[in-house]
């Protein structure tokens, strides 16, 4: 691979770099938020979900794509103190790196403490988000390191929109086993579904998650991670999708979040410690 330069573009009114590989493979990102909100395999459709009411800028979260989640998830901790989904989802990220190959295009994108990072968390923190486009594949690598001289542990996702023909129509399979954390019913239990179905609000954990496999009509798309034990399913039912200001009434039923995430057993780096996670998907079929 080679040093690239990517069209910048405006998404949201934000500057958005277009990752683009040789192929026609393709994946559009925020530097606000350092924020996947498109991804196009070669030859295919956009298989993310992007809101069309989101909206982007200094202290806002989008609402699709990709949101990167850290050093805490939702407000189970670590730090409960810090805003809702820690953050990075709402800050200006600076773009590291731009390479491509023959069938291959990556970008890494950095986010490191400031003065307002240090007000809400008082860490020393790198974090890098790379994107990588190839074919079929989207591969999305986050990696923290503690370039401090504090111990902290973190939490980590991946917060993934991916966009479904009808809710009704998805089957995810691959969780048949795992011990769950039922945010709805605020329950925990074991899943005994070989092949989940989806008809309203879902807010799940499931530790452990193995690779997925996610089918909605003749499209299969499989999912894998590393370094992100757990899965986070989620969509929001029809009530609380009316209420959420980003999206339109129907919107729950175009989507579904599948999340590589690290949450049940927080990560912890010392000083000059780093730690990677990764998530992956491969379009199998459209």
């Amino acid at each position: 691979m080679s040093d690239a330069s990517f069209p910048m573009t405006e998404v949201l009114g934000q500057p958005a770099l277009c990752v683009r590989a040789p192929d026609g493979a393709q994946a559009t990102v925020l530097l606000h938020g350092g924020h996947v909100v498109s991804w196009i395999p070669a030859g295919a459709d956009e298989q993310l979900y992007l809101s069309p009411k989101a909206v982007a800028g200094p202290g806002l979260a989008v609402r699709g794509g990709v949101p990167v989640i850290f050093p805490q998830f939702e407000q189970r901790g670590p730090d409960v103190s810090l805003p809702r989904h820690g953050l990075a989802r709402q800050r200006a990220w600076m773009l590291d790196s731009q390479r491509a190959g023959r069938d291959h295009a990556q970008a890494t994108l950095v986010l490191r403490d400031d003065e307002a990072t240090r007000a809400l968390w008082p860490h020393a923190f790198t974090l890098e988000l790379t994107v990588s486009v190839s074919g079929a594949r989207l591969d999305l690598e986050l990696h923290a390191h503690n370039p401090g001289t504090t111990t902290w542990p973190f939490a980590a996702a991946l917060h993934t929109y991916l966009a479904v023909s009808e809710l009704g129509q998805v089957r995810l399979q691959g969780l048949e086993g795992c011990h769950y954390a039922d945010s709805v019913l605020r329950t925990e239990a074991v899943e005994d579904h070989p092949e989940k179905r989806f008809h309203g609000e879902i807010d799940r954990i499931y530790a452990q998650a193995p690779s997925l496999l996610l089918r909605d009509g003749p499209r299969r798309l499989a999912i894998e991670t590393e370094g992100l034990t757990d899965a986070v399913i989620w969509n929001p039912g029809p009530d609380k999708c009316a209420a959420l200001k980003d999206m339109p009434a129907d919107g729950w039923q175009q989507m579904l979040c599948v999340e590589g995430a690290r949450i049940m057993h927080p990560v912890t780096l010392g000083p000059d410690e780093s730690w990677s996670g990764r998530q992956s998907f491969t379009l199998l079929s459209a």
